[in-house]
């Protein structure tokens, strides 16, 4: 059994290389094999979002606060809220992120594949987002 304690692993800035805006993310746990699972919460501020992404594997995010947007390519923005469990697909092209007035955590939860979870691609331009 481990035990990872409230505090004990540092919260990171989202990197503007795969966001846009203010994110946090906080570590949960890692993939430690044979398990291939990681997870974070993250919390986007107001108007913030991921870039365009894909997972190998696939990706679940699970909402516990706030008010939040998710897109696949190619499909109509959706508002995402606490309680809500969004499942992307492996290789589902997508962005997820906060409300433009609203700020929105979730739990992200992805494996990994030869140790590879994401392929980040192209930001999330204002008119995307607004649309």
């Amino acid at each position: 059994m481990e035990i990872k304690r409230n505090g004990s692993q540092p919260s990171g800035k989202g990197p503007a290389d795969w966001f846009t805006g203010t994110v946090r993310v906080d570590p949960l746990f890692q993939a430690n094999g044979p398990t291939r699972a990681a997870g974070a919460s993250v919390t986007f501020e107001p108007g913030a979002r991921t870039a365009w992404h894909t997972h190998p594997v696939g990706q679940t995010l699970i909402v516990t606060a706030g008010l939040g947007r998710v897109q696949r390519e190619d499909g109509p923005i959706e508002e995402i809220r606490p309680g809500d469990v969004v499942r992307f697909a492996p290789g589902e092209k997508h962005w997820h992120g906060a409300s433009p007035t609203t700020a929105m955590t979730h739990i992200a939860i992805q494996e990994h594949l030869d140790g590879k979870v994401v392929d980040w691609m192209e930001h999330v331009n204002d008119e995307q987002y607004q649309a």
